[in-house]
């Protein structure tokens, strides 16, 4: 798959016609297409499917689109012009009709099937079949594949419409969630975080769908009412959407001898795992047995480097399954995610899920993961006993490589040369029994205060305050961890460039979308300037506005503290 040579600047894409040139299917080119598919896309309702790596889909799209936002960084990336984003063919194509969309681009989408797992336990129960051949991408329809300023990305409409795997749903998506993943892919790119991408947000004028939701002021675990929301779609956009979960279900096939091609079909799938997201690190010319464990070694570090990167900037993926897990060692799925205020090691802020991803049990929720995308790759060296044995070491190398990641992660929090252990458990229990704001506190330790008094700021106050003396013992404790601290930081003290003076607070963004619901963008597009920049001092506004601890009237509220998986 060869790149083309990069576009300059002054060579902006301005339309469709001028994009579809950089259109190449590399998926639909090298892997199978399901043979009971609909070739023309129409292919709307739930089914089995078998074999193949893809299905055909057209997506549906949404009534009346309305531009909501772009990605001007994504934008620039791609080279394409800013203004493309509200053009007519565009807004069409990205709303869910390829119908007039120019050669040698394709009028029809595909979505792409996937095993799952939880903590590493297989399931198929969430397949209507019971099978497993009837989930996978239900509401995501992948649209274009091609090289773009010389990088070769995958366009994904999420909310485009039912597929085979829609079991049941509607295959859409509301704005509320929409602007969820819109804002969050884009701000943990500027964190640093490698990451799934966004490229356009529209909303429909007219089509909306019955979602349950939290009344105003609810404290209920759990939605408490059914509410008609606006649909709207937004693209995601990465080098692959290649999950641990797809692997699994191709490898399930081989190991069950499902098929003739079930073991052609997994080698085919992660030979262009390989291609599309490693051939830079994988020599193309070694065997498949040498290949697979080439991926695992490097798919092991881009997985533990991620999760201490999830950690640093306070990030809870929620629900970390296997389908959630991109293979190419990125954050993928925006569902129920958050990001921890107030500091709590078993922060969760999906309701439906569990201590198992809660945000510090992420490194062995990973770990579950990892085993098995391992499991997944063991059919395809089942005659080279020396790879096998090389994988299991590899594996069982995890823990180790993940522990190596997050002492590194905390020693650059720190402004620390290298970790310690006895300082970090200090700090750990310090900032629990506090509790403290995690970005504010980690901001303000960045400018090295001579006292705590800045570090206050990030002070939550509980509602049953210790007595005096108890305060007045924790401050001293503080002070004396201070203190500590203080001579042991490095000489270079770049803590503000790992640690974000802004993150993603929901409180911030709830009225966002309750905003964009009404048809005003421009909240929701003032919030984005802010999160593209979460590194920056910006201006008194922004900090007075979004530099602050969680107002304490919104604890406990549905939709702002927790939520659950509905979107």
């Amino acid at each position: 798959m060869e790149n083309r040579s990069p576009r300059t600047k002054s060579l902006e894409v301005t339309s469709l016609e001028e994009l579809a040139p950089m259109a190449d299917y590399s998926l639909i080119n090298n892997l199978n297409c399901d043979p009971d598919a609909d070739p023309d896309g129409v292919d709307h309702m739930p089914r089995q499917v078998f074999t193949g790596h893809y299905v055909p889909v057209r997506p549906t799209p949404i009534e009346a689109p309305e531009y909501v936002a772009h990605s001007e960084t994504l934008f620039s990336e791609l080279g394409f012009a800013d203004s493309l984003a509200q053009s007519t063919d565009f807004i069409r194509m990205f709303s869910g009709d390829l119908a007039q969309v120019p050669e040698p681009m394709r009028k029809v989408g595909w979505a792409c099937g996937y095993a799952l797992s939880i903590y590493g336990t297989e399931y198929t129960q969430q397949c209507p079949f019971q099978t497993g051949n009837g989930y996978g991408d239900g509401r995501a329809i992948s649209v274009l594949e091609g090289v773009f300023n010389g990088r070769r990305w995958e366009m994904q409409l999420k909310g485009g419409g039912r597929t085979p795997y829609c079991r049941g749903a509607d295959g859409r998506a509301v704005l509320r969630s929409s602007v969820r993943e819109f804002l969050a892919q884009e701000h943990m790119h500027a964190l640093g975080v490698p990451t799934s991408r966004s490229l356009s947000l529209y909303v429909s004028k007219t089509e909306k769908v019955m979602r349950p939701w939290y009344s105003e002021g609810s404290r209920m675990r759990d939605p408490d009412q059914m509410i008609a929301e606006p649909v709207a779609i937004s693209t995601r956009v990465a080098p692959s959407f290649i999950r641990v979960g797809q692997l699994e279900l191709f490898s399930r096939r081989a190991r069950r001898q499902e098929h003739p091609k079930a073991m052609e079909e997994l080698e085919q799938l992660v030979l262009h795992l390989i291609d599309r997201e490693y051939a830079d690190v994988i020599d193309q010319s070694l065997d498949t047995p040498s290949k697979v464990v080439m991926l695992a070694r490097e798919f092991r570090g881009r997985l533990a480097s991620l999760v201490a990167n999830w950690i640093r900037v306070g990030y809870c993926q929620g629900n970390f399954n296997s389908d959630n897990c991109a293979a190419g060692g990125f954050t993928l799925d925006y569902g129920p995610f958050g990001f921890c205020e107030v500091f709590d090691p078993l922060y969760q802020p999906w309701t439906g899920g569990g201590q198992h991803f809660s945000f510090l049990n992420q490194p062995v929720a990973a770990e579950r993961n990892f085993r098995m995308f391992c499991l997944a790759l063991q059919p395809l060296l089942t005659a080279r006993q020396g790879e096998l044995a090389q994988l299991e070491e590899i594996h069982s190398g995890f823990p180790e490589v993940m522990k190596a990641e997050l002492e590194k992660m905390w020693a650059a929090k720190l402004g620390l040369d290298a970790f310690d252990a006895g300082l970090f458990r200090e700090l750990m229990a310090l900032m629990t029994q506090t509790p403290v704001d995690y970005t504010l506190f980690f901001r303000e330790l960045s400018s090295i205060p001579d006292d705590i008094e800045p570090l206050k700021k990030s002070f939550y106050r509980p509602p049953n305050e210790a007595g005096a003396a108890d305060s007045a013992a924790l401050f001293m404790r503080w002070a004396q961890w201070l203190t500590e601290w203080k001579s042991r930081i490095g000489p270079t003290r770049e803590m503000k460039l790992v640690n974000p003076k802004y993150t993603m607070r929901e409180w911030l963004v709830v009225p966002v979308y309750q905003q964009a619901a009404e048809g005003h963008y421009q909240p929701l597009r003032a919030l984005q300037g802010v999160l593209t920049q979460p590194y920056a001092e910006q201006s008194e506004r922004a900090e007075e506005q979004y530099y602050r601890l969680k107002p304490s009237e919104l604890f406990d509220l549905g939709g702002f503290s927790y939520y659950s998986c509905s979107s």
